[in-house]
């Protein structure tokens, strides 16, 4: 039988293009999809429903993050889950990787104000390698930038408690499917992100919210 949850869940998502979903449909975003998944019930009887929030814009860093969640008045004070992308376009600008860290852990704690202080509601999405698509081209050293600013964001997420769900192989697999990356040779396709849904997230999610 099917058990959902009294509530809907609250979800709160925070990042840049990989979040809002640039070159893909609104229903192919990863949160959407995301929400999707938790509605079928699993092996244990449990399915969910979510009422999502998205601050996310393409092209942001971890600087336009905070001055975005700053801007904006319409949101919860506290969330039921909230997810954190963030880093590429710091990596693609060739900013610090010091500022990041820095930027990075303030984005950390704002999460975790989000859901009232519990860290077990709040996860961590890897960076995607953008090396694997036609704008990237193979360039190692995409893959090696990138690489860096991962091992930082895995760094403060699990010093922080906080579960860290790495995609970023998944999008390595681009170079041998090129269904995997969008239209605009560059982004994430919906496939792709159906991929990090049905491969990595929908599953640590589920254990997140059985806590």
């Amino acid at each position: 039988m099917n058990t959902p949850r009294s509530k809907p869940i609250t979800f709160l998502a925070l990042g840049d293009s990989y979040t809002i979903g640039t070159a893909v449909l609104p229903t192919e975003r990863w949160p959407v999809l995301l929400a999707n998944a938790l509605k079928k019930t699993d092996p244990t009887n449990k399915s969910y429903t979510t009422q999502q929030d998205i601050v996310a814009v393409n092209g942001w860093t971890t600087r336009d993050l905070i001055n975005g969640i700053n801007a904006r008045a319409d949101l919860r004070e506290e969330y039921d889950l909230v997810s954190l992308l963030i880093g590429v376009n710091n990596q693609f600008d060739g900013l610090p990787l010091t500022e990041y860290r820095t930027e990075f852990e303030e984005l950390i704690n704002r999460a975790v104000a989000f859901v009232g202080g519990d860290r077990a509601k709040v996860f961590v999405v890897s960076i995607p390698d953008y090396a694997f698509t036609g704008f990237g081209g193979g360039k190692p050293e995409i893959s090696e930038g990138v690489c860096q600013f991962n091992e930082a964001c895995r760094e403060i997420t699990e010093r922080n408690n906080i579960p860290f769900l790495n995609i970023t192989p998944i999008s390595a697999q681009a170079a041998e499917d090129p269904e995997l990356v969008a239209t605009d040779n560059l982004h994430p396709s919906g496939k792709q992100y159906q991929r990090w849904v049905n491969e990595v997230l929908e599953t640590r999610v589920r254990t997140i919210l059985a806590q």
